[in-house]
């Protein structure tokens, strides 16, 4: 139980093993739940529970979490119009799934002494590079030997091509870190700085009366940190889903 609510803020980057199972077959085969897999498990089963508490089937009137959801639905295919274009249909499913994936998982990461899985090098370079592969795939299968112009800006001189098609390689390389690294280094810093913060507080409030009086004034600043980092929760979730909606746009129209 220690291990699923972490005693410690920091430890929420850490993982760590809850329950496993070494099995005698293929090789001593070893099953392992750790608090990862468990909180990956809790933000799938608050995905679908909000999402079946905003259905509209059944109901003649909708609930106000299901006019939010709409409007958050239509947000959603809106940016990725605009990003995408005509084929945007397609890729909807897969970006509002992983919208509300990420968001859910940044949110949950605020609640004190949870795991911040969004935070986990494992989780946000995961999806990086499964994201990477796929957009790759998908220009290749639309494009196929045509796909390398994309290394070549138009107008290059012959001369220069060598050196801004391994510029643009690693460029292009660089996008299955980038996406992942951002998210990641954006909640690490967020949580560090809380509780870097709650430490000093807590050692303040635990002073005399005076001090504890005069710390209210920080603390105050304390709670709007808070609030900024539940916006950069959002906003983190946006910025990954916007970036995706872009390699999808390069990927399908090469430039």
């Amino acid at each position: 139980m220690s291990k699923i609510f972490i005693l410690s803020p920091l430890s929420q980057f850490e993982v760590s093993s809850l329950i496993g199972l070494n099995a005698p077959i293929l090789g001593n085969l070893t099953f392992t739940i750790t608090n990862l897999s468990l909180y990956t498990i809790f933000i799938l089963l608050i995905v679908l529970g909000l999402l079946l508490y905003g259905n509209n089937d059944s109901k003649l009137i909708p609930n106000k979490w299901s006019i939010s959801l709409e409007s958050l639905f239509a947000s959603l295919n809106s940016m990725i119009r605009e990003q995408i274009g005509t084929q945007s249909e397609i890729f909807l499913p897969f970006i509002f799934s992983l919208f509300f994936f990420i968001l859910i998982g940044n949110l949950i990461s605020n609640v004190p002494y949870s795991f911040a899985v969004t935070a986990s090098g494992v989780v946000s370079l995961g999806l990086s590079f499964t994201i990477f592969i796929g957009v790759t795939i998908l220009a290749f299968s639309i494009h196929g030997i045509k796909f390398f112009s994309f290394f070549i800006p138009a107008g290059t001189p012959l001369a220069l091509v060598p050196l801004l098609v391994l510029i643009e390689l690693v460029s292009y390389l660089a996008r299955s870190v980038s996406l992942g690294v951002r998210l990641f280094a954006n909640i690490v810093a967020g949580h560090t700085l809380l509780k870097i913060l709650s430490t000093y507080l807590y050692k303040l409030f635990s002073g005399s009366l005076i001090v504890a009086v005069i710390t209210l004034i920080p603390f105050l600043i304390f709670l709007a940190l808070i609030g900024l980092e539940i916006a950069v929760s959002l906003i983190q979730a946006f910025v990954f889903t916007l970036l995706v909606c872009s390699y999808l746009r390069d990927a399908i129209e090469l430039h």
